[in-house]
């Protein structure tokens, strides 16, 4: 269906017109960039004042972010990768012809190759005097502004990209206008360089797993279902890499980790997204202790590295990373704040009963493990603001957990809690096949069939088991709340460059 254009569009695809039939190329096919903005200037610092030092010459290139004629000279902006930097235009050295085409054909928006000398403005600015320039894309959609601009006292207004659903939608467009929404951005892959560091130096490998499973698992929640045509087989895209990590230590492998993405069939929130990206790694003959202890260390490199502190605002909290951090019994805090003791309800109706009689929220015919995960979330989570393992968690929300030693009820597993999020999730992992059978057997009996908790039967995994698995400590982070924390954003929308939105009607 052919585009609706609006007027402004038009005038611009006239432009177009214009420049092709006057034997220009709106679209060349080459580049000449010899330096960005910022190199440009830097070199340009690195000789001004010493007189002996020869003119430095460059050919930039970037999008016009701001035009100002004024008679036979022009001052603009252009933005690059790096930063902006300013255009000097004048008559005199490109011709008036040339001035007339730039006003004529160009606009905000278009991105455009410049060569000329670098030199400083009366007002201070270092710059590039022009000597040629030409159109490297036109833009036919006029970009929005982030806000309206002030220049020289006056303010110029353009049509604003507020909305958070159209910057969502249109992110190319959000990113174009927002330098703090790229800002962002660079801070995420600051972060996962940096997870990539830590893991690589403590001797784990970097493996990678099927995101198209034949049988999902490794996590509570519903999957996204495919089908393969030649081999006339449904599949689920990946809900966690638990399972076929741990594969790779009955292999040999003692530690290894991926970074990617996992997908799960729920909903949305200001903390969730179907599809995320995640750490997990798993090392042989470490537990929980060791692995809450590496988890610190991690959470505070990666600090380093990207903030360069350990201490960073998240809403309106200061949050301190330094080890370490607190940990407490989850039967324990739940008792402390709720009232209630986990360990004197073993089943959901008597669960049920005792949060009922204090008032709380009770979802009909949820689980233990539901209630159990409600209370944390609608009780402790929140008020979880500065780093704190929760640990020692009850065997029914957690079938791949190794339990307590004398209580089988109990597993060890935490949960890392920040800023009021769980930021990750850990187990001495449970390498026994038999138990490992019996609480598969266990899930597919007591959960129906689209309960989230409800674990499938993964024979291939548990003939991985039998045929030996290291003791280890497993763990999982997401990337994309960590991302959050460390740009104080609330919604994980906006560290996501494309997240997922209702179809508009």
């Amino acid at each position: 269906m052919a585009a609706d254009y609006t007027n402004l569009e038009q005038i611009r695809l006239e432009k177009i017109e214009e420049l092709r039939a006057e034997g220009i190329e709106p679209y060349p096919h080459r580049v000449e960039r010899t330096h960005t903005s910022v190199e440009a200037i830097q070199a340009f610092e690195a000789v001004e004042g010493d007189e002996q030092a020869a003119v430095v010459q460059a050919t930039l290139a970037g999008r016009l972010r701001s035009m100002r004629p004024m008679g036979k000279i022009i001052f603009a902006h252009i933005e690059d990768g790096d930063g902006r930097i300013q255009l000097f235009f004048r008559a005199n050295d490109i011709g008036e012809e040339r001035i007339s085409l730039f006003n004529r054909a160009f606009d905000l928006g278009d991105y455009i190759q410049a060569s000329g000398k670098m030199f400083r403005t009366r007002a201070g600015e270092a710059s590039l005097w022009v000597e040629s320039f030409r159109m490297l894309a036109k833009a036919v959609t006029p970009l929005p502004a982030a806000k309206d601009e002030v220049v020289d006292g006056e303010v110029i207004q353009h049509a604003t990209l507020a909305d958070p659903e159209t910057r969502y939608r249109q992110r190319y467009a959000d990113l174009a206008v927002n330098a703090e929404v790229r800002k962002i951005f660079r801070k995420r892959a600051a972060i996962v360089r940096a997870l990539h560091q830590f893991m690589n130096d403590h001797s784990f490998l970097e493996v990678e797993t099927p995101i198209l499973q034949p049988i999902y698992g490794g996590a509570a929640a519903q999957p996204f279902v495919t089908h393969h045509n030649q081999l006339k087989q449904d599949l689920y895209l990946r809900i966690s890499f638990e399972l076929y990590l741990k594969r790779l230590l009955v292999g040999g492998f003692e530690r290894v980790y991926e970074i990617g993405r996992d997908f799960r069939n729920e909903g949305v929130s200001f903390k969730h997204n179907p599809e995320f990206t995640q750490l997990e790694f798993y090392w042989a003959y470490a537990d929980y202790n060791q692995v809450m202890d590496l988890t610190e260390q991690m959470l505070a490199f990666v600090a380093d590295q990207v903030i360069g502190q350990r201490s960073f605002t998240y809403q309106g909290h200061e949050i301190n990373l330094n080890p370490p951090w607190e940990r407490v019994e989850l039967r324990q805090r739940l008792a402390e704040v709720t009232g209630i003791d986990i360990h004197e309800h073993a089943t959901a109706q008597s669960l049920a009963a005792a949060m009922k009689a204090k008032e709380m929220e009770v979802k009909p015919g949820a689980t233990r493990g539901k209630l159990i995960d409600a209370l944390i979330g609608n009780h402790l989570e929140p008020n979880l603001i500065q780093p704190t393992f929760l640990y020692n968690y009850p065997r029914d929300i957690s079938p791949l957990a190794k339990s307590m030693p004398g209580d089988p009820q109990v597993v060890e597993r935490f949960e890392g809690f920040l800023g009021g999020m769980e930021i990750c999730n850990a187990f001495t992992e449970l390498n026994d096949p038999l138990d490992q059978e019996a609480r598969f057997l266990e899930m597919g009996r007591d959960y129906a069939d689209d309960d989230e908790e409800r674990h499938p039967m993964d024979e291939d995994y548990l003939r991985a088991l039998r045929y030996g698995m290291p003791p280890n400590g497993g763990f999982g982070m997401g990337i994309d709340r960590l991302t959050m924390l460390f740009t104080d954003q609330r919604s994980i929308r906006e560290v996501i460059l494309f997240p997922h939105l209702r179809s508009r009607e």
